[in-house]
Protein backbone atom coordinates (compact mmCIF):
# COMPACT_ATOMS: atom_id res chain seq x y z
CA UNK A 1 0.00 0.00 0.00
CA UNK A 2 1.29 3.73 -0.67
CA UNK A 3 -0.49 6.80 1.24
CA UNK A 4 0.14 9.65 -0.41
CA UNK A 5 -0.81 12.71 1.08
CA UNK A 6 -0.47 16.59 -0.61
CA UNK A 7 0.11 19.89 0.56
CA UNK A 8 0.86 23.20 -1.36
CA UNK A 9 -2.57 24.19 -2.69
CA UNK A 10 -3.82 27.84 -1.62
CA UNK A 11 -4.97 30.86 -2.97
CA UNK A 12 -3.02 33.20 -5.74
CA UNK A 13 -3.31 35.74 -8.30
CA UNK A 14 -3.41 35.26 -11.97
CA UNK A 15 0.15 34.97 -13.11
CA UNK A 16 1.87 33.53 -9.71
CA UNK A 17 3.27 30.38 -8.86
CA UNK A 18 2.42 27.61 -6.56
CA UNK A 19 4.23 24.59 -5.40
CA UNK A 20 2.72 21.51 -4.90
CA UNK A 21 4.32 18.56 -2.77
CA UNK A 22 2.83 15.17 -2.60
CA UNK A 23 4.50 13.24 0.52
CA UNK A 24 4.13 9.18 -0.27
CA UNK A 25 4.62 6.28 2.28
CA UNK A 26 6.57 2.82 1.97
CA UNK A 27 10.13 1.72 0.99
CA UNK A 28 9.22 1.82 -2.90
CA UNK A 29 8.69 5.01 -3.96
CA UNK A 30 11.34 4.73 -6.60
CA UNK A 31 9.35 2.19 -8.45
CA UNK A 32 6.01 3.77 -9.33
CA UNK A 33 5.03 6.32 -11.83
CA UNK A 34 3.42 9.35 -10.43
CA UNK A 35 0.87 11.22 -12.01
CA UNK A 36 -0.26 15.08 -11.45
CA UNK A 37 -4.11 15.16 -11.78
CA UNK A 38 -6.79 17.60 -11.52
CA UNK A 39 -10.89 18.13 -11.19
CA UNK A 40 -12.40 21.17 -10.93
CA UNK A 41 -16.32 21.53 -10.46
CA UNK A 42 -19.05 20.00 -13.07
CA UNK A 43 -15.55 18.60 -14.77
CA UNK A 44 -14.31 15.57 -15.33
CA UNK A 45 -10.51 14.56 -13.82
CA UNK A 46 -7.94 15.70 -15.93
CA UNK A 47 -4.59 14.51 -16.67
CA UNK A 48 -1.78 17.49 -15.66
CA UNK A 49 1.65 15.73 -15.87
CA UNK A 50 3.73 12.61 -15.03
CA UNK A 51 7.09 12.00 -14.28
CA UNK A 52 8.70 8.19 -14.34
CA UNK A 53 10.04 6.28 -11.27
CA UNK A 54 13.60 7.23 -12.25
CA UNK A 55 12.56 11.09 -12.90
CA UNK A 56 13.74 11.25 -16.41
CA UNK A 57 10.87 10.40 -18.67
CA UNK A 58 8.37 13.38 -17.98
CA UNK A 59 5.21 14.26 -19.87
CA UNK A 60 3.12 17.35 -19.50
CA UNK A 61 -0.91 17.63 -20.96
CA UNK A 62 -0.71 20.57 -23.67
CA UNK A 63 -3.10 23.11 -21.75
CA UNK A 64 0.46 23.25 -18.53
CA UNK A 65 3.33 22.62 -20.73
CA UNK A 66 6.02 25.34 -20.55
CA UNK A 67 3.94 26.55 -17.13
CA UNK A 68 4.38 23.55 -15.10
CA UNK A 69 7.36 21.00 -13.80
CA UNK A 70 6.53 18.02 -12.19
CA UNK A 71 9.85 16.22 -10.87
CA UNK A 72 10.71 13.90 -8.03
CA UNK A 73 13.17 13.03 -4.77
CA UNK A 74 12.97 9.68 -4.31
CA UNK A 75 15.61 9.85 -1.39
CA UNK A 76 12.76 11.87 0.56
CA UNK A 77 9.85 9.74 -1.03
CA UNK A 78 8.49 13.25 -2.47
CA UNK A 79 6.79 14.33 -5.69
CA UNK A 80 6.55 18.39 -6.58
CA UNK A 81 4.93 19.90 -8.97
CA UNK A 82 5.65 23.81 -9.73
CA UNK A 83 3.39 25.54 -11.16
CA UNK A 84 3.69 29.20 -13.03
CA UNK A 85 2.34 31.84 -14.47
CA UNK A 86 -0.84 30.30 -13.27
CA UNK A 87 -4.26 31.25 -15.09
CA UNK A 88 -7.96 31.26 -13.59
CA UNK A 89 -8.60 27.87 -15.55
CA UNK A 90 -5.93 26.12 -13.63
CA UNK A 91 -8.40 26.65 -10.57
CA UNK A 92 -9.30 22.83 -9.72
CA UNK A 93 -8.25 20.30 -6.71
CA UNK A 94 -5.19 18.55 -7.77
CA UNK A 95 -4.33 14.95 -6.86
CA UNK A 96 -1.22 13.19 -6.94
CA UNK A 97 -1.53 9.55 -7.74
CA UNK A 98 0.83 6.44 -8.04
CA UNK A 99 0.53 3.60 -11.01
CA UNK A 100 3.19 0.84 -12.41
CA UNK A 101 3.34 1.88 -15.60
CA UNK A 102 6.22 3.41 -17.12
CA UNK A 103 4.21 6.38 -18.57
CA UNK A 104 0.59 7.04 -18.12
CA UNK A 105 -1.51 9.65 -18.59
CA UNK A 106 -5.12 8.18 -17.73
CA UNK A 107 -6.87 8.00 -14.50
CA UNK A 108 -7.27 3.88 -14.50
CA UNK A 109 -3.71 3.53 -14.34
CA UNK A 110 -2.83 4.87 -11.31
CA UNK A 111 -3.62 2.73 -8.22
CA UNK A 112 -3.16 5.15 -5.14
CA UNK A 113 -3.90 8.45 -4.51
CA UNK A 114 -3.76 11.25 -2.40
CA UNK A 115 -6.80 13.47 -1.07
CA UNK A 116 -6.03 16.22 -2.84
CA UNK A 117 -5.33 19.79 -2.50
CA UNK A 118 -7.25 23.29 -3.45
CA UNK A 119 -5.83 25.42 -5.84
CA UNK A 120 -7.83 28.58 -6.50
CA UNK A 121 -6.48 31.35 -8.80
CA UNK A 122 -7.99 34.64 -9.47
CA UNK A 123 -8.37 36.92 -12.60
Amino acid sequence: QVQLVESGGGSVQAGGSLRLTCAASGRTFSRYTMGWFRQAPGKEREFVGTVSGSGTMIYYADSVRGRFTTSRDNAKNTVYLQMNSLKSEDTAAYYCAAGIRGIATMAHEYEYWGQGTQVTVSS
